[in-house]
């Protein structure tokens, strides 16, 4: 031990850092535990399990009791009941809660969202600077110099902030609109006398400087994005992208990522495409998942063999089979052992059986908005925004419903979709209840297990926004396709 070799151990008390949330903005909160995504879903371990349940028991204490908590998954419900064993262990303390509801979810409830290219402004730089912890390394191809620069992206950026959920097609003309208001604040200068001057340096000068440096770095990252976007053919990606979520020439979007597979593009992009395929057409038929994964391991090599094997076990590329028997043995197996003990035995082959019933969900929830008007970027009028107007996510609007109905009433066929495991909880006080009601500021606590992305987040607070909900998202980590399949890879470049 370091401390006994220093000759200082008799000198100190050493203790354990409960180290369970790390607050990255004002309405984010990130256990920063990447690791829990394949841990869990891939490989069924269940250690984080505690760690989240601990998470949510904090807030709990800090914040007093939640009216309401809704869930769905079976990690859901595993951390659901972890948490409340610890409150009932705990001392309980009398506290004016100030946190309505909560909503705990699966990662692997909606795999189609990580999935999609983000286009909202924050996602696009996680998607290709990525954001760690808050921070965002930009290189010199942002800074127009020789050298890096860390920044943190958070509320306290103005510039950031303004532009960080809106999409990408918005940016640069908000840009231009902020440089000619500053130049406008600067050019206050000129004719003041030595009194104004000094007043002007003291005050106003400081503060101006700061954005001017933010606002340069964003124009750069802008260009940057734009820059390596086009040369990705970008604006043909998400054609292919849309075409897969509506269901529309699917034939030709094969072609398409055959292509993509051929040209070697990119090894996670390809890998990202066919998992959105299979995932939207409910799994590959059996000749195109045999072609397509013979040309992926040509073209990047049979090293990724076993990361197909992986795709498949968790439910992200699979092989359409006929007949249910699976399920059948997954139903019976489910019976007979509680889901504690059930964790480690069904997870390991329930992906193989769990359909994405991406199409019928799509219906029963109108994730697709109608093609008929155009759709406004500028001025949106749901969630689909931050995909273009192609698709609204599922994880948010799942979210949405339960609130609108307060429960899981009328989603009974959606949950079925879903593969269950939902649940709803009402608080003990009913003091509690009726004062958040009457809260102009109801504020929700929506906690992704296995990772979230900036899309989803900027999509909560859309709806925030429009019904006058204050969302803070509680997640294991902050995810995007990149992150979510290099988990899934056997293979290290």
């Amino acid at each position: 031990m370091v401390l006994e070799e220093q000759g200082v151990y008799g000198d100190v008390t050493s203790d354990e850092w409960a180290f369970y949330l790390l607050p990255l903005d004002e309405d984010i909160i990130s256990l920063e535990l990447p690791e829990f995504f394949r841990d869990y879903f891939l490989e069924g371990d269940q250690r984080w399990v505690t760690t989240a349940g601990s998470a949510l028991h904090l807030l709990h204490s800090l914040y007093g009791p939640f009216s309401k908590v809704y869930g769905i998954g079976r990690c859901a419900k595993m951390v659901y009941e972890s948490w409340r064993e610890q409150v009932e262990e705990g001392e309980q303390k009398a506290r004016q809660p100030e946190i309505g509801n909560i909503f705990i979810i699966d990662r692997d409830v909606d795999f189609v969202t990580p999935l999609c290219s983000q286009v909202v402004y924050e996602g696009l730089v996680d998607d290709i600077f990525r954001i760690k912890c808050g921070c965002v390394e930009f290189g010199p191809e942002v800074t127009s110099s020789d050298k890096s620069v860390k920044v943190m992206l958070n509320s306290q950026d103005k510039v950031f902030n303004e532009i960080r959920n809106e999409h990408f097609s918005n940016v640069f003309s908000f840009l231009s609109q902020k440089a000619r208001n500053l130049q406008t604040a600067y050019d206050k200068r000129r004719g003041m006398d030595i009194k104004q001057m000094k007043t002007f340096v003291s005050e106003e000068l400081k503060g101006l400087k700061q954005e001017h440096r933010l606002l340069s770095l964003h124009i750069g990252a802008s260009e940057s994005i734009m820059k390596k976007k086009t040369k990705q053919d970008f604006q043909e990606l998400l054609k292919t992208e849309h075409s897969l979520l509506e269901d529309f020439e699917v034939r030709q979007c094969i072609g398409f990522i055959e292509e993509h597979i051929n040209r070697q593009v990119s090894m996670i992009e390809s890998l990202r495409l066919l998992c959105l395929l299979s995932l939207t057409e409910n799994g590959l038929l059996p000749k195109d998942y045999r072609s397509l994964k013979a040309q992926y391991l040509q073209s990047y090599g049979t090293e990724h063999l076993l990361t197909f094997a992986n795709l498949k076990q968790i439910g992200l590329l699979v092989e359409q089979q006929p007949g249910e028997a699976l399920t059948a043995v997954e139903s019976k197996v489910g019976k007979l052992v509680n889901d504690k003990t059930a964790g480690k035995l069904t997870d390991a082959f329930s992906s193989l059986a769990k359909k994405s019933n991406f199409r019928a969900l799509s219906k029963k929830l109108m994730l697709i908005p109608k093609t008929g008007d155009e759709y406004d970027l500028r001025v949106p009028r749901d969630m689909a925004y931050i995909f273009s107007g192609a698709y609204i996510p599922l994880s948010c609007k799942l979210i949405e419903q339960v609130l609108e109905r307060d429960g899981w009433t009328g989603l009974e066929e959606v949950t079925r979709l879903l593969n269950g495991h939902e649940f709803a909880v009402t608080g003990s006080t009913s003091v509690s209840e009726a004062r958040i009601k009457t809260d102009p500021q109801r504020i929700i606590l929506v906690m992704f297990l296995g990772g979230c992305t900036f899309s989803e987040i900027s999509a909560l607070r859309f709806i925030g926004r429009e019904k006058g909900y204050k969302f803070i998202v509680v997640t294991t980590a902050i995810t995007n396709s990149g992150r979510l399949l290099e988990a899934m890879l056997e293979y290290q470049a």
